[in-house]
């Protein structure tokens, strides 16, 4: 059992996504395009994805977030048909694609993917790699929607090159161009950025939202960079061990999460001990009104719990040993701040975020002070 609570987080202000497209003018959800119901996957005795249910809806871009080995890639390739599910269906614009007896080869699923290196046909030309999927690749409509693509994706001189003679960012549009040529139902990104510098990679994500907007295609994105995922799609479904263990908007997943894991998995969590009492919330660095934890209820008196805190949620303030509720134990420069990471007297670590200018030693003293003006996210303790 656990609570999910709003978290007014500032650091979850740079992780908002565009507005969403899947939503018509009046703010009602499109209606869906891919559907996936209790689909799972098993190698022999290993299950790779476990009962997953998802439906994408018009226009919006989905992002499948986790860790290495979660079943994110593996999810991908069963909706691209690169795979089969063991059970369950997976549905594109009410066809259903596999599952229930059908298993309707990837070529003819109206499905469009963009992989992670990009395989573009080296010996061919931009404008010919992005005609490559069309039916009839060499007639004058071809020719225009190429004309169109190009100048979407910013290209529009660069037809006659050849992969070869283009940078990273300028292939992956190409990668993209030519997925979106047929005009696919629904357009699957696997991990699109990873092959790109850091520098890069940021500008290119912005890019890509940007086409997807334009083209209003319905797309599914997998990646494990939080940052990513939470900066470009309209809804995210955090994975774990072969399930979802949350879907929501960005705002949603980051300031509400539902399970321990997704408040890990996405940004700087800390977790810090309590003992709920009638009126007040106990802990090593001081004792608060039980309404810092929302939808705490009578139940939870006299039990233990863990109160998710981030880094500007807490401050360290200089103390001397007798006095400190703990010591600074590593230093986390970002830039334009500092990360202080405190061990306190019971063993555990928090995170303290203070500007740049504000400078403490790692081994010095200091105490910790909670500094939320919101209510915080809590889970029964696991000891």
């Amino acid at each position: 059992m656990h609570n999910d609570v709003r978290i007014d987080d500032p650091a979850a202000e740079r992780f908002e996504a565009a507005p969403a497209t899947g939503t018509d003018a009046d703010g009602d959800p499109g209606d869906p395009v891919l559907e996936l119901d209790g689909v799972g996957k098993r190698y022999g005795p290993e299950t790779a994805v476990s009962e997953l249910d998802l439906t994408v809806r018009d226009g919006e871009l989905l992002t499948l977030l986790g860790p290495s080995g979660c079943g994110k890639t593996t999810t991908l390739r069963m909706i691209a048909g690169l795979e089969d599910p063991s059970e369950g269906t997976v549905t594109v614009a009410d066809e259903t694609v596999a599952g229930d007896g059908a298993t309707v080869p990837p070529e003819e699923r109206d499905v469009g993917m963009v992989f992670q290196e990009f395989a573009l046909f080296p010996h061919l030309t931009v404008a010919e790699n992005v005609a490559f999927g069309l039916e009839d690749p060499d007639s004058e409509a071809a020719e225009e929607r190429v004309t169109e693509l190009l100048d979407l994706v910013g290209l529009g001189e660069y037809g006659d090159r050849t992969p070869g003679d283009l940078s990273g960012g300028q292939r992956q549009r190409v990668a993209l161009a030519r997925s979106l040529a047929p005009e696919p139902d629904v357009l699957l990104l696997d991990e699109p950025f990873s092959n790109l510098d850091v520098r890069l990679r940021v500008a290119m994500r912005e890019e890509v939202r940007r086409i997807l907007d334009e083209a209003g295609v319905t797309a599914v994105s997998v990646t494990h960079d939080q940052e990513e995922a939470l900066s470009i799609s309209d809804r995210v479904a955090v994975m774990h061990d072969g399930h979802v263990e949350q879907v929501g908007s960005p705002a949603e997943v980051f300031e509400h999460p539902e399970s321990r894991f997704v408040a890990s998995f996405l940004g700087q969590a800390s977790f810090l001990p309590a003992a709920v009492g009638d009126d007040s919330v106990e802990t090593i660095i001081g004792s608060y009104d039980r309404d810092l934890l929302e939808g705490l209820t009578e139940e939870y008196t006299g039990a233990d719990v863990d109160v998710l805190v981030r880094p500007d949620d807490l401050r360290a303030t200089p103390a001397n040993e007798s006095e400190a509720d703990g010591n600074v134990v590593r230093r986390q420069y970002t830039g334009p701040s500092f990360v202080y990471h405190v061990e306190l007297a019971d063993g555990n670590v928090v995170r303290c975020l203070h500007n740049h200018a504000e400078d403490f030693d790692v081994g010095e003293p200091v105490g910790v002070t909670l500094v939320a003006d919101h209510t915080l996210a809590w889970y029964p303790a696991e000891r």
